[in-house]
């Protein structure tokens, strides 16, 4: 291609230019062009799938906040701690690593050393109002303390909403009721996940 190719402005050749619509010229034509453009059948197809919607009987609408809808097992909604089915005690080992692998810097943890000279947390927040429901922090998390639940209620007056340790964990009477279902969301273990695992041969 050369610079005259380039210079050179008629557009003619292979365009294809489209006529559109002529603008009206007085009353009597923007009149009718309006009935020409309602009895295309438009307008009636989508009155008759309105009234359709309307007479039906078998209706999915949820009568909310007294029904509510049913989420599937890997949404990631406002983050559960869960605690040892042998003990009580907390899953939190304190390891930091949801500290370290979250995007939004959401998560904010603090250790102690106990009597017994074991770490625990005494302190855990997520900032909700910063989180963005990731699920790295339940996917690297390696005791399975921390979970996403199914709770997508989050609404808050501030924009900066925490969630503080004892808000997400379990409740002891919850737990003593045997009501902490292990969750099947993101971050658990899959049903089949003891036999996906290989035995390494020992060399010895």
């Amino acid at each position: 291609m050369t610079l005259n190719d380039f210079k050179k402005r008629d557009c003619s050749g292979d365009y294809i230019f489209f006529e559109g619509e002529k603008k009206s010229e007085n009353g009597w034509e923007a009149f009718q062009r309006v009935v020409k453009r309602t009895l295309k059948g438009e307008l009636f197809v989508g009155l008759w799938v309105v009234l359709r919607e309307m007479i039906r009987f078998d209706i999915h609408t949820l009568k909310y906040p007294s029904e509510k809808m049913e989420m599937g097992p890997r949404y990631r909604a406002i983050h559960r701690l869960l605690r040892l089915f042998e003990s009580g005690s907390e899953r939190c080992i304190g390891c930091g690593l949801c500290e370290k692998i979250c995007i939004a810097k959401c998560i904010r943890m603090e250790t102690r050393i106990d009597e017994k000279s074991r770490k625990e947390v005494s302190q855990y927040s997520i900032n909700f109002g910063r989180c963005i429901f990731c699920g790295y922090c339940a996917e690297v998390c390696p005791e399975l303390a921390i979970v996403h639940g199914a709770e997508y209620e989050n609404a808050s007056e501030q924009r900066a909403h925490f969630g503080l340790k004892e808000d997400m964990l379990t409740p002891l009477d919850t737990f003593r009721a045997k009501e902490q279902k292990e969750f099947s969301g993101f971050g658990a273990l899959s049903d089949h996940a003891d036999e996906t695992v290989k035995k390494t041969p020992l060399a010895y």
